[in-house]
């Protein structure tokens, strides 16, 4: 884990976990390196969980390290390295919470690079969500949770035993619906990612219709 001008007294309770290893292989390039609104997709997620309120914010690389490190700016994130990236987004969300475990947090926002119209106020509205109480709150649209996830420390050991593969804190919360709190975010931000240069161009003319909505 090497951090890049993030102090350990800026450290709070809640780290953000970016999850940016893989190598795009659907889009063609690194999700990491997609330019959305101006920037590079892994910076604008560092600056929106940032801006959010996570503490430090942890940026999970694998797949064009290098590339990433030389091309973005990565600001005051903690960059953490998959070195096992090709073998699927479980081993890099292992990697982000070992990182935020060294980060003493005691709780954190997982998120999706290429999801680009996840918003500070919605990562503000999880972080809530567990500050009441909430062992994992999930952002849920129509009533369906899907990704951000702030995440309870307590629950980062079982997350991590299950997480394999493609398959992230999905497997826990699945088997343990309890622990569960779908957070409504429908007015703050959108689930939409970019697998395809077609989704790309459409989030962007979705972005460009409803600008303060959907920054």
């Amino acid at each position: 884990m090497e951090g890049q001008g993030t102090e350990p007294g800026e450290f709070g309770p809640v780290a953000g976990v970016v999850l940016a290893a893989g190598k795009g292989r659907g889009f063609g390039a690194p999700k990491a390196l997609v330019s959305f609104a101006g920037e590079m997709l892994v910076e604008r997620a560092i600056r929106t969980l940032a801006a959010g309120g996570c503490r430090p914010v942890i940026v999970v690389l694998g797949a064009s390290e290098t590339e990433i490190r030389a091309r973005c700016d990565l600001g005051g994130a903690v960059v953490a390295v998959n070195e096992a990236w090709s073998e699927g987004m479980g081993g890099s969300l292992r990697v982000g919470l070992e990182a935020a475990r060294g980060c003493e947090a005691k709780a954190c926002l997982v998120a999706l690079v290429d999801q680009p119209l996840v918003t500070p106020a919605l990562v503000a509205r999880l972080i809530g969500a567990w500050e009441s109480g909430a062992r994992a709150a999930v952002a849920a649209w129509s009533g369906e949770g899907l990704t951000p996830v702030v995440l309870d420390r307590s629950l980062w050991e079982a997350v991590a035993e299950r997480a394999v593969g493609e398959v992230g804190a999905r497997a826990l919360l699945r088997e343990r619906p309890e622990l569960v709190t779908l957070v409504d975010c429908a007015d703050v931000g959108a689930p939409d990612d970019i697998d395809t240069v077609a989704d790309l161009k459409r989030l962007e003319a979705d972005r460009l219709a409803w600008p303060t909505a959907r920054p």
